[in-house]
């Protein structure tokens, strides 16, 4: 479901490699939790080191990055974005992954500020988050049009008490937010635009279907008119001075 965002990483990384001249780069990802996207860099050549408040995470991390054969180069350490320069580096990153942490921080402008600090001039930022309209389309498909409207309206973009999301955003909230870190914003994507309306039963059943489906949602994540509808929004923003996209 995150083919996409790995994708976007994947190229970014490859030109930060192309720009240093450094084949092993040193990647923080922050509420990395179990390695889903620190292992793959890992297995790239890159050197993780993965922040998470879940003890239970990290142990699962360090077991995965085991049996993939990179232990030697993912770290994991117990932490939040908001303590961040109390466990790892200030200034130390070439890239630096935020993904599933805006939605829950008091304050996510303070939560950007400090993942950018972390960064090396030239040092590019993955951002991912929760997408509102995904959650509103999501709500009024199902017939709970009642949440999907106080969704809609909520400063949070939040359906009701029983939402387990703390704060959704729109794409222009988050390049907001990045923008004012002080980064460029190389590129927006959709996440997630169809995969989680589709019922899983026809994916697992037609042949052909999976792919067919990433296929779309490839086709759509760059496209402004579908990120709005996105469950979420992935940001890649760039310090000052990176080479252009």
């Amino acid at each position: 479901r995150t083919a996409v965002v790995w994708d976007v990483l994947q190229e970014a990384l490859d030109r930060r490699v192309k720009a240093t001249g450094r084949q092993a780069l040193d990647v923080l990802d922050t509420g990395g939790g179990s390695g889903n996207f620190a292992v793959p860099a890992a297995r790239l050549g890159h050197r993780v080191t993965v922040v998470d408040p879940s003890p239970n995470a990290l142990f699962a991390l360090e077991r995965r990055a085991a049996e993939a054969g990179v232990a030697d180069r993912v770290r994991g350490v117990q932490g939040d974005a908001r303590g961040l320069f109390d466990v790892v580096e200030r200034g130390g990153y070439d890239a630096v992954l935020c993904h599933g942490v805006l939605e829950y921080v008091d304050d996510p402008a303070e939560g950007v500020r400090n993942v950018v600090a972390a960064l090396r001039p030239e040092g590019v930022l993955s951002l991912l988050a929760a997408g509102l309209g995904g959650a509103v389309l999501a709500r009024a498909l199902a017939g709970h049009f009642t949440e999907a409207r106080h969704a809609l309206d909520d400063p949070d973009g939040r359906w009701g008490e029983g939402d387990p999301v703390p704060r959704r955003f729109t794409a222009d909230q988050l390049t907001g937010l990045v923008e004012s870190a002080g980064l460029r914003v190389g590129a927006v994507h959709g996440v997630r635009v169809f995969a989680d309306l589709v019922p899983g039963v026809l994916v697992d059943t037609e042949p052909g279907a999976m792919e067919a489906l990433l296929k779309l949602e490839a086709a759509a994540a760059e496209l402004a008119a579908f990120h709005s509808v996105a469950t979420q929004l992935h940001v890649l923003g760039e310090a000052r001075g990176a080479e252009e996209v």
